[in-house]
């Protein structure tokens, strides 16, 4: 019973220390010529340092000749890097001609930038196309301008430089005071090669992480006269203050008739005092108040009379 107890722990521990040790990795970086003793293996696994992560960019750096070490690859994998991107944009660099040191890669890839991309763009040159840019010229028509902008990634600058957002921004202020600065739209239709010239001879790349090679007008539309468009708006606030005015002093002319009534209403509410006072001071006597009212009797039978005449001559007439 002992014997089969005995045999069972030495079963596990054999199955644990082959699971916490990887001897197919050593024996792989053995038969690659990669010098990396059993008990680094075991000092990743206290490390909380995945070994394969470590082992197989370091087996490929040593087949394409570079000089790494495990230190340098175990501290990047520590820091937060991508140890195997890293490895494969040295190797791109290497082939390519590209001076690029595991350092320089290394504080790339911490920065948060695609390493392997940017030596590929290094190698490659990148196509950016920019949106229609809306710029006016100045007799004020609007023209829509689309460039494609060449650009090749500095590795040396990489670390701090401005990425694309920063190159298309300064490309499209480039191009709107070009063609702001043109006289007229047509200069511009007939040499769009003088936005390119203008904006090159600017250096809009410095301080970026990229090179430009080349800026290229792939589109130029005429958008909109945006002079006339001012010129417009400018009349209908014009007519809009005059309308306003006018509306002002109509009210005011009404306001005027309406008080001028109000005092004729007022003089007219002081007649009947006043014939008062004139009959209560003698002078005016009763026989000249009744002529009055006899006369304005008269009056207004007379316009009734003339105003029915005239009904009935404009019925007869219809």
């Amino acid at each position: 019973m002992l014997y089969f107890i005995l045999i069972g722990v030495i079963c596990l521990l054999i199955i644990l220390f082959f699971t916490f040790v990887p001897v197919g990795l050593w024996i792989s970086s053995m038969a690659a010529n990669v010098k990396i003793s059993i008990f680094n293996l075991i000092g990743m696994r206290l490390r909380r340092v995945t070994p394969a992560r470590i082992v197989n960019p370091l087996i490929k750096a040593t087949k394409a000749g570079l000089k790494l070490n495990i230190n340098q690859l175990e501290a990047h994998y520590l820091a937060g890097g991508n140890v195997d991107k890293v490895v494969d944009a040295l190797i791109a660099s290497e082939r390519a001609g590209i001076e690029l040191t595991f350092e320089k890669a290394a504080a790339i890839d911490l920065a948060g930038r695609d390493v392997l991309e940017a030596v590929k763009m290094s190698v490659n040159p990148k196509v950016i196309e920019t949106t229609n840019v809306s710029a006016v010229a100045k007799d004020g028509i609007e023209l829509l301008v689309k460039a494609r902008v060449t650009v090749r990634a500095d590795l040396k600058r990489l670390v701090g430089g401005a990425g694309e957002t920063t190159i298309l921004a300064r490309i499209g202020e480039g191009i709107v005071t070009t063609v702001g600065s043109s006289d007229s739209h047509k200069s511009v239709l007939e040499n769009p090669d003088d936005i390119s010239k203008c904006i090159l001879s600017k250096g809009l790349d410095s301080g970026t992480a990229f090179e430009i090679l080349s800026i290229d007008i792939a589109d130029i539309d005429v958008g909109r006269n945006i002079g006339a468009q001012l010129q417009t708006l400018q009349a209908e606030a014009d007519k809009n203050i005059a309308q306003a005015k006018a509306e002002e002093r109509r009210a005011m002319a009404v306001a005027k008739e309406q008080e001028m009534r109000a005092y004729v209403v007022e003089a007219e509410a002081e007649v009947p005092k006043a014939l008062a006072y004139a009959l209560r001071e003698g002078k005016l006597g009763i026989m000249d108040y009744y002529d009055m009212e006899n006369i304005k009797a008269d009056t207004m039978m007379r316009d009734k009379i003339a105003g029915k005449s005239t009904e009935e001559i404009k019925s007869g007439k219809e």
